[in-house]
């Protein structure tokens, strides 16, 4: 049906003859209408007329990745998949079957993508970035979170120098528009003997979802890159940027440690200067958020002035979203 629908570029075809032509219901051609648009096909139905193929998904190619790539290693070894569960679990796979580091799966749909916390992550086919990286840092366990903060810092700078939009960092990793979420990462590890084995550094970015892309729930408290800036993204582009962005900054931290990243990072934050509240597993502190430990933690100073650093929990802004 689709081959039919690209073959007469322009025209509508009637249900009546697509179902004579493919022996197939009228139900049929309806359902599988759907689903192509599942898959980001946009079509006109007129009544009386039938269906015309207004636009196709632009997807992703190797050859136009690898020319958009100026790292030495970081995405030179590239899965590019139509659809999966999850990049995670992908890339998981291959770490555990020795694949190098830098290695990099990217997905035109996640049907299982994960957030932090066990929450699901949006992944509509041919409208955003959803890939994930391996690295393999021969560190302590405990230095994860601070990889967690290098890669929000990486795809912030590759943002804002594609697109120009003025996307900040939430603590941990969330970036921001206007308060709302156009980034979510997800770092996960595995240790040996508290060392870690390996990295994965998820990445999802809202990058061309149109308002009617995003679901109820998430319509309030999330936008697109082509909803803020009022033009598609080219994701090649962006996706080596935040490449390139990653291989510099990991080298970085590698000779100099955590602290210049931190800096960074503290210079791109939307949390620091916020009255918060955290929610963490051990109850909620809130107070005024004042920077980055040495580690990574978030310095929160309370009412009676006493600092505390928080390692893991959800932040919620007292007041208005910055």
């Amino acid at each position: 049906m689709l081959d039919m629908l690209l073959s007469r570029p322009g025209e509508y075809i009637s249900g009546e003859e697509i179902s004579r032509k493919l022996s197939i219901s009228r139900t049929a051609v309806w359902k599988q209408i759907n689903k192509l648009r599942e898959e980001g096909y946009e079509f006109e139905a007129v009544s009386r007329k039938g269906y015309r193929l207004v636009s196709k998904p632009e997807k992703l190619e190797y050859s136009t990745l690898l020319q958009a790539f100026s790292t030495v290693s970081f995405g030179r070894t590239l899965k590019l998949m139509d659809v999966t569960t999850s990049t995670q679990e992908e890339v998981r796979l291959l770490a555990e079957h020795g694949a190098s580091e830098g290695t990099l799966v990217i997905a035109e749909e996640q049907t299982i993508g994960r957030g932090r916390q066990g929450r699901k992550w949006h992944s509509p086919a041919g409208k955003g970035i959803w890939m994930s990286l391996l690295l393999r840092p021969q560190l302590p366990l405990s230095a994860a979170p601070q990889l967690t903060l290098l890669t929000a810092v990486a795809v912030c700078r590759a943002v804002r120098a594609v697109t120009g939009i003025g996307v900040g960092i939430k603590w941990p990793n969330d970036l921001l528009v206007r308060g709302r979420k156009i980034c979510g990462i997800l770092l996960e590890s595995v240790g040996e003997d508290e060392m870690i084995r390996y990295c994965i550094a998820g990445i999802g970015i809202d990058a061309n979802l149109e308002p009617d892309d995003l679901p109820p729930e998430l319509a309030s408290i999330a936008t697109s890159l082509q909803i803020e800036s009022g033009r598609k993204v080219d994701r090649a582009v962006l996706i080596g940027a935040v490449m390139t962005e990653m291989e510099k900054l990991y080298g970085l931290y590698m000779e100099e440690g955590f602290a210049p990243i931190g800096h960074l990072w503290e210079a791109l934050s939307v949390t620091t200067g916020q009255h918060i509240t955290v929610k963490t597993a051990q109850g909620e502190v809130s107070g005024r958020a004042v920077g980055l430990e040495e580690r990574g933690g978030l310095l929160v100073m309370q009412e009676d002035d006493s600092l505390t650093t928080i390692f893991s929990g959800e932040v919620h802004f007292d007041g208005c979203n910055p």
